[in-house]
């Protein structure tokens, strides 16, 4: 594929960030991934960088760690770029932060967010991987390691599937899927042979000067459909004890990893429980932050926390091993974060939640998603649990 990469991070707020054309890009299949990433940061220091992190970066941080799932998708470990031309967009501006203002990039713009009117696109028939009865058994065997002191807490997930998919239009694509999502998080990209879709609530890590924030999610309901129904749902995933406990087990992880790389006593949980309201689920949330040295890398960040503990279970590591078992396929990006890195080091990443994987030369489309499981979990609730979050997606 010869298509320049192309990268819109939409927080949907009346902001957004559209990277495009070309520039110096790596890609990472093999070992050392981390050492690599920060070598290509090195190298295009004053620039803008867009990247995909997997989640077998994770192999990397902990050698002992396996990937030998189905891998249909085939992802990079890591892929990063330095556009040609980075613009910051709202409702009044179109500011460039890098690159030259040119015809070219006025027309390429102007024809990118003209699509966001036009949001017809073709339905996909999704199937399956795992089936209900081997979900709810892999659940049950979970819970045994739970009960045997394995683990705390693990993130299961599955995988929903299309083949032979053609999507004429991705940028139809995108924008009808964000039109039920409209997730803070939410992105676009296509480079190479991949295209992402996006529509991730969750913020990984955030950093600006010396001060990092992780705001895990862990607690979901659906939205009611009155408002006293809405408001009944929003008190009841305040409330539950399972949900208070599945988030409370990942704030303690994510301040474990945090210490790794904080300057003493600076982590600090700055809102635990938070309830946030989206266009089709409510989300527990709570925000963990930390201040870090002048002199923290971006490699040293990601050994102390990546992959983030809300989509991997406490302990991390105990709990990826498992997730190996049992998983009947390759997360790759799903998982993974999606982000950029400023010229003065701040960066912004999220987590792939909620999110359409497609692989142009395969033609094979993959819907991750996954749930928290502790000890407490109901596993057919566990399983509807991952319907409600997708079901805007798939629909």
């Amino acid at each position: 594929m010869n298509e320049s990469p192309i990268s819109y991070l939409n927080s949907n707020d009346g902001n957004s960030i559209l990277a495009f054309g070309d520039g110096p890009k790596v890609k990472i299949y093999k070992e050392n991934s981390i050492e690599k990433i920060q070598e290509f940061i090195n190298q295009q220091k004053n620039k803008h960088i867009f990247f995909c992190l997997s989640y077998d970066l994770k192999n990397d941080i902990e050698p002992s760690l396996k990937s030998q799932n189905f891998n249909p998708i085939i992802f990079p470990k890591a892929i990063l770029w330095a556009p040609e031309t980075v613009v910051k967009i709202n409702s009044k501006n179109i500011n460039f932060i890098q690159g030259s203002k040119t015809k070219e990039s006025d027309s390429f713009i102007e024809n990118f967010l003209k699509k966001e009117n036009n949001k017809n696109y073709s339905k996909f028939k999704f199937h399956p991987r795992t089936s209900k009865e081997s979900y709810i058994k892999n659940v049950i065997q979970l819970q045994d390691h739970i009960q045997q002191g394995d683990i705390y807490e693990v993130n299961y997930c599955q995988e929903f599937f299309a083949e032979n998919v053609k999507i004429d239009d991705p940028l139809n694509t995108y924008f009808k899927l964000n039109d039920t999502t409209k997730a803070p998080y939410s992105s676009y990209t296509n480079i190479d042979d991949f295209i992402l879709f996006c529509g991730s609530p969750e913020c990984f890590l955030k950093k600006k000067k010396n001060r990092i924030i992780s705001s895990p999610i862990k607690g979901t309901r659906k939205r009611g459909e009155t408002k006293q129904a809405d408001d009944a749902l929003k008190t009841e995933l305040l409330k539950d004890p399972k949900e208070q406990s599945e988030n409370i087990m990942i704030v303690d992880l994510v301040r474990n990893d945090l210490s790794r790389i904080a300057i003493p006593g600076s982590v600090n949980v700055d809102e635990l429980f938070g309830i946030y309201s989206f266009k089709t689920v409510h989300q527990m949330i709570s925000t963990i932050s930390c201040e870090v040295p002048e002199s923290i890398r971006f490699k040293d960040i990601l050994r102390a926390t990546f992959p983030m503990g809300s989509m991997t279970g406490a302990p991390k590591h105990s709990a990826m091993n498992l997730i190996e078992g049992y998983e009947d396929f390759q997360r790759g990006i799903y998982s993974g974060s999606i982000g950029y890195i400023k010229p003065n080091g701040d960066f912004d990443m999220n987590v792939v939640i909620r999110t359409l994987i497609y692989n142009k030369k395969e033609k094979y489309l993959s819907c991750p998603v996954g749930s928290a499981i502790t000890i407490n979990s109901d596993p057919i609730s566990e399983y509807e649990e991952c319907l409600i979050k997708i079901k805007s997606i798939l629909d």
